[in-house]
């Protein structure tokens, strides 16, 4: 029997998708999130199903890739949460979704509570890591070398949960901010 490689059968099994352009973008509703089957609050309950999509409902998401070790990621957080005020005085609910890589599930659900952001639990974070392509240098043993970005980042999400946007902090730093689309072409803002 002739085995084939991890990626293979990953891109193998993954279903055909439509280009961007032939994919409808429906308005949000409770389970327009589905993508993010759980979600973990700062105090450590756990949301899963029409919970998630109710806390996502009329907001842009993000999945903010940090690590608390990392002096990028701090650095460039002030920034980040001034864009995240800056966004909402303007009527744009923005929700940011930690996937930590701070090595453990106690570590990275301390940082999510200090940064006051929803996360992915633990055990999922290694799945959005490799699906977004977004890793440390340091796990690069782990995943390799297909990485499109170091940490930090940002992948904005759709109300589909598709990429609309990605957002390259570690190597724009603050001026990547200015990449986020914050239009209502796709009606996301309710």
């Amino acid at each position: 029997v002739k085995m084939r490689s991890p990626t293979t059968i990953l891109f193998l099994s993954t279903p055909p998708r439509a280009p961007p352009s032939a994919r409808p973008y429906p308005r949000q509703s409770t389970r327009m999130f589905g993508f993010l089957p759980r979600l973990v609050e700062t105090d450590g309950t756990a949301l899963s199903g029409d919970a998630v999509g109710e806390r996502l409902r009329g907001k842009r998401a993000a999945l903010y890739f940090a690590a608390g070790w990392c002096p990028m990621c701090t650095s460039f957080e002030p920034s980040l949460r001034k864009f995240r005020r800056s966004a909402e005085d303007s009527g744009m609910s923005l929700e940011l979704i930690y996937v930590g890589l701070d090595g453990t599930e106690e570590g990275c659900d301390a940082r999510a509570s200090e940064l006051g952001m929803l996360s992915v639990p633990f055990d999922d974070a290694d799945g959005m890591k490799l699906k977004h392509r977004v890793w440390a240098g340091s796990e690069s043993a782990e995943f390799g070398l297909g990485r499109r970005s170091g940490v930090p980042a940002l992948v904005v999400l759709d109300s589909s949960g598709d990429e609309m946007a990605f957002v390259a902090a570690e190597s724009q730093g603050a001026g990547a901010l200015e990449s986020w689309p914050l239009d209502d072409e796709r009606g996301l803002w309710n």
